[in-house]
């Protein structure tokens, strides 16, 4: 599949089985994996749609689906060993969605020789897309895509809750980020956040917005500034638009203090 049909089967996906629920969801329809981890039926459809479409096209790909995961963990172990292989987040930001915010998304990342080379990112609600070719450059809507700079007011963001008001060393406050990375990531290559910094690093959540930020000009890597590695799924993330700024953030972030 080339990159515009992995976006369009993105797309039909959404308007089937995840606009539908928008705003529309039954009880019933929304489950707890965890205390707070929310998914619901557009979840598991979602997902289930993606995969078949993934696996018919790429028989030999290991397709690792967030909830597919949730329910054989081994299925993580099986994807950092994998030559080649596709992550799947059906619904990122499904507390958003499950509240009626437009903030959510559904992305795709592919990973071959322990490279991400594709990313996908469709906001369904927004209609906006985003894709990226490892070495090819980045899109918005199809048109290429680049970082903008943020001002020197802008905030450092986190999605780390418990982590929101601490003083990251002297470059200020954290904020809260838009607690979906579908919609993270774009913001931040807008210039809508000085950085991101995250705790995890589970590969569907960061994987399609790291490869969309780097071949727009941005730079992500771990707390310690080593680099982000998608078999290597430890340590938190540091995503800042250019290499100053990251490396400001991981300084911070190695202070006493944290």
């Amino acid at each position: 599949m080339d990159t515009s049909a992995v976006l369009t089967l993105l797309q039909d996906v959404a308007a089937e089985v995840i606009n539908p629920r928008f705003r529309a969801l039954a009880d019933e329809q929304v489950t707890e994996k965890n205390p707070g981890d929310l998914v619901t039926v557009a979840d598991h459809e979602s997902e289930a749609l993606i995969t078949a479409a993934l696996q018919a096209a790429y028989p030999d790909a290991l397709v690792l689906g967030e909830e597919a995961m949730s329910a054989d963990p081994s299925l993580l172990d099986r994807f950092t060993a994998a030559d080649h292989a596709f992550t799947v987040d059906p619904v990122d930001g499904t507390k958003n969605f499950v509240n009626g915010s437009p903030d959510h998304a559904v992305m795709v990342a592919e990973v071959r020789g322990g490279e991400v080379t594709r990313g996908w990112i469709w906001q369904p609600q927004h209609a906006t897309s985003y894709a990226a070719e490892r070495g090819a450059g980045a899109w918005r809507d199809g048109e290429r895509l680049t970082v903008s700079a943020p001002s020197a007011t802008t905030p450092f963001r986190t999605a780390r809750r418990s982590w929101v008001g601490r003083e990251l060393g002297a470059l200020g406050t954290l904020e809260l980020t838009w607690a979906c990375c579908g919609v993270d990531y774009p913001h931040l290559i807008a210039g809508d956040a000085r950085a991101l910094v995250y705790s995890r690093s589970m590969p569907w959540d960061h994987l399609p917005g790291a490869l969309i930020l780097t071949e727009a000009g941005g730079v992500i890597g771990r707390h310690d500034g080593g680099p982000l590695v998608p078999r290597g799924l430890a340590g938190g993330i540091v995503a800042a638009p250019d290499r100053a700024t990251y490396d400001a953030a991981v300084a911070a972030l190695g202070a006493p203090a944290w």
